[in-house]
């Protein structure tokens, strides 16, 4: 039996290959809109969130599914680049998954999605080793019998399990149920509960599903989390945008990076914070992931929104 060595993180989630269009504006229903060309990035939530937190010294397992093109072979070459140990199932003549991001002169970005049925990672093409020999497991809940089964030896192994949601799939309340920080889109914990009140929706979805922690990410207005007994918020970076495609993700790995140096929460979505604002200077998922020293310096000088 092969000895798997242990990683600080490991991702079992979605990955994309991104188009970035931008544009001055949205385009309106109907109308027509120049663009001058489309830069081709690899991106995709868990694994953007993986090759951040390898790009900080972390040491990272990223798994998911490829296709067999050109695609598969970008993303190949990026975590090779980044020092990122990979499990990746490739499907035979498979197309893997592409996003067209459309980002108007705000830096406000649009994506359209595509992905073949055959990139659906299965739960039986995962092993219990690539998930519990690692110190967190991060997961998006896209593939959601894949993500529930993996964060499931997680929980047994008494390994953390972060989740990055954004839809209510179909099942994803059970991989809640083994999920220890939920930190969320927006719009998430008002669909999930039926709760117009963000406080309170967070709240019952920390009581719900038992986690350590339920959060939702703000954008410009930062981050809201409660813990079980109070609430946390902490205001993001006011930077001048190119691109907020990946911001969500960069906050996840700046989030995962402090809490595995044991920092208190009020630092850890400091850390995160300022991760993101600083991504969200270049274009691409992963265009402005910077070094720790940097965004420390940004945690010290920067100016937030209100």
């Amino acid at each position: 039996m092969m000895n798997w060595s242990r990683v600080d993180l490991v991702g079992v989630g979605l990955n994309a290959t991104d188009t970035v269009i931008p544009v001055a504006e949205f385009p309106g229903r109907g109308s027509k809109t120049e663009y001058r060309g489309g830069t081709v990035l690899p991106g995709g939530q868990v694994a953007t969130t993986v090759v951040a937190c390898q790009h900080w010294g972390m040491t990272t397992r990223y798994v998911g599914k490829l296709g067999e093109d050109d695609a598969a072979r970008l993303h190949m070459a990026a975590f090779a680049e980044a020092g990122v140990e990979t499990q990746i199932v490739t499907v035979p003549g498979g197309v893997s998954a592409q996003s067209l991001i459309v980002v108007d002169g705000g830096g406000e970005r649009t994506v359209l999605c595509r992905r073949d049925d055959l990139l659906t990672l299965r739960p039986e093409e995962l092993r219990r080793e690539w998930v519990v020999n690692a110190r967190m497991l991060h997961v998006d809940g896209y593939d959601t019998e894949a993500a529930t089964l993996a964060a499931s030896w997680a929980r047994e192994a008494g390994v953390p399990v972060v989740a990055d949601i954004d839809e209510i799939y179909p099942g994803v309340e059970d991989l809640l149920g083994c999920v220890d920080y939920l930190i969320a889109s927006r719009d998430f914990p008002y669909r999930l509960t039926g709760e117009e009140d963000l406080p309170t929706a967070l709240k019952l979805m920390q009581r719900r599903f038992g986690s350590r922690l339920s959060a939702a990410t703000l954008g410009e207005h930062g981050v809201l989390a409660w813990d079980g007994d109070r609430y946390w918020s902490t205001a993001a970076y006011r930077v001048p945008v190119a691109d907020t495609t990946g911001a969500g993700d960069i906050f996840h790995a700046g989030f995962i990076y402090g809490h595995l140096q044991g920092w208190g929460l009020d630092r850890q979505m400091d850390f995160a914070c300022a991760a993101a604002a600083l991504n969200c200077m270049r274009v691409g998922a992963r265009g402005g992931i910077e070094s720790v020293a940097r965004i420390e310096e940004l945690m010290a000088s920067g100016v937030r929104y209100e």
